[in-house]
């Protein structure tokens, strides 16, 4: 081998050894993967501090976005009947879950408030919805989706939660029209029943005490 060749060799040793060592190292990730990440964490940490802030812990975020189709922020949070039930990740499921506590909860210029309320009964910032305040219900079979034209809809049914095995064979409690249709109604800016041939909405009954309260 004549002394050019060798000296050529040993110039292209140091850069076959750097290109080895760039393969090598730790793959890094784009900045804007990154900030992207770091907010998706941060809102989901946010709507877990106001999920929990609305309904205490264990509550879990059913249906999270758009719900109204009004341009605001929207989340339905549950405290479930079955603690061993597989979440949903926040997207809109038409399956039915049991719940003992939900709220629709909706996010104004910072501020979350309540918008919706089912405990013992439902209701809004207006009142009572339909005749729920007729009677004390212990638990709810709570059936929710996401249309495209109308937004989210739901059917809360009294439920007897009393024990498991009532609440998966899915054994309900008091007349069998018993169950409360609702969705946004566009006209009054509010959640309302509707009738079961989706006509109209009905009005509230008033309720001694406001159901909307200001989170955070």
């Amino acid at each position: 081998m004549t002394l050019r060749k060798k000296r050529a060799l040993a110039g292209m040793f140091p850069l076959v050894l750097a290109l080895s060592l760039v393969g090598c190292g730790p793959v890094q990730q784009p900045a804007a993967a990154v900030q992207e990440k770091a907010a998706t964490d941060a809102a989901a940490d946010e709507a877990r501090d106001v999920a929990e802030a609305s309904l205490g812990k264990g509550a879990e975020v059913l249906a999270q976005g758009d719900l109204a189709l009004t341009g605001r922020e929207q989340m339905l949070v549950a405290n479930r009947f079955s603690n061993g039930a597989t979440q949903t990740n926040g997207s809109a499921s038409a399956s039915a879950v049991y719940v003992t506590r939900a709220a629709v909860l909706e996010k104004n210029d910072g501020q979350w408030s309540q918008v919706l309320v089912c405990d013992e009964h439902l209701k809004n910032p207006r009142g009572y919805l339909g005749n729920s305040g007729a009677s004390r219900v212990a638990g709810w079979q709570l059936e929710y989706s996401q249309d495209a034209k109308d937004g989210l809809e739901m059917k809360f049914t009294p439920a007897d939660l009393s024990n498991s095995a009532n609440a998966h064979t899915r054994q309900q409690s008091g007349p069998k029209n018993s169950a409360f249709d609702v969705r946004w109604n566009k006209s009054a800016k509010r959640y309302q029943t509707y009738d079961s041939a989706h006509e109209r909405y009905l009005s509230e009954v008033p309720s001694l005490e406001p159901a909307e309260s200001t989170l955070k």
